[in-house]
């Protein structure tokens, strides 16, 4: 990532702290004929999140997602279909609850050295209590890493790609320069095109380099990549 350095960092949730449970999508897809390996559903979502992204899908179609996810996780042509239709309507707000491995590791880590954090995310009103309940993190002290804000488009009503999402985040990092503050998402429509807009640096999660085709800037495998950057 060469000589890269930023005074904050702006998170997603979905796919960088969190991602679908694996507990709960496993059964239904094993029907199907999909593996239980839990492993499995964490390598699914970033292809699927990939062919989302090479897709130009908008927030609300999941559809070549699904058709991926369920195809990685070892689900047979004939079955796609219906398998791809289960995973939608499984895969709703309240389970990507699953933390990212490394990513409360990595808050800690931020928080001792003193980087100011935020979240920005697209949800459904419930992000900030699934990162508290989690463990992954809290707004302000506590037992958990601390953020500054927790921003959550239903309740600020503002979604990813509008760059006015950000709007709500930038107060809490005591005017940092746009310039100099990182925003990691997993999703290249959604996160990188939202960050660019809001003239933030975009950072794709992107462990294993499934969108390397779509996006040309900063890529990283883990926040552990993120946290360098700030120090050991």
């Amino acid at each position: 990532m060469g000589a890269t350095v930023f005074d904050a960092v702006l998170l997603d949730v979905g796919g960088v702290l969190m991602y679908p449970d694996p507990a709960v999508l496993a059964p239904a897809l094993s029907f199907y004929g999909a593996t239980t390996d839990h492993a499995a559903y964490f390598r699914a979502h970033f292809a699927a999140m990939a062919v989302k992204s090479a897709d130009g899908a908008p927030e609300s179609d999941w559809s070549g997602f699904d058709r991926e996810f369920v195809s990685r996780v070892g689900v047979g042509t004939a079955d796609t279909d219906e398998a791809a239709h289960v995973l939608g309507r499984t895969r709703h707000a309240h389970i990507w609850r699953a933390a990212v491995p490394g990513s409360r590791d990595a808050l800690v880590r931020l928080n001792m050295l003193g980087v100011p954090v935020g979240i920005v995310s697209n949800a459904s009103g419930q992000v900030e209590s699934v990162l508290r309940r989690a463990g992954i993190c809290q707004v302000g002290d506590g037992p958990h890493p601390s953020v500054l804000c927790v921003v959550d488009s239903h309740l600020v009503g503002v979604a990813k790609p509008d760059p006015a999402i950000f709007e709500f985040a930038l107060p809490h990092l005591d005017r940092i320069e746009r310039s100099r503050i990182a925003y990691v998402g997993d999703s290249v429509t959604m996160d990188v095109g939202g960050a660019t807009a809001a003239g933030l640096v975009p950072v794709l999660f992107d462990p294993f380099d499934d969108a390397a085709h779509l996006f040309e800037g900063m890529r990283i495998g883990s926040l552990a990549e993120i946290v360098a950057l700030f120090g050991d």
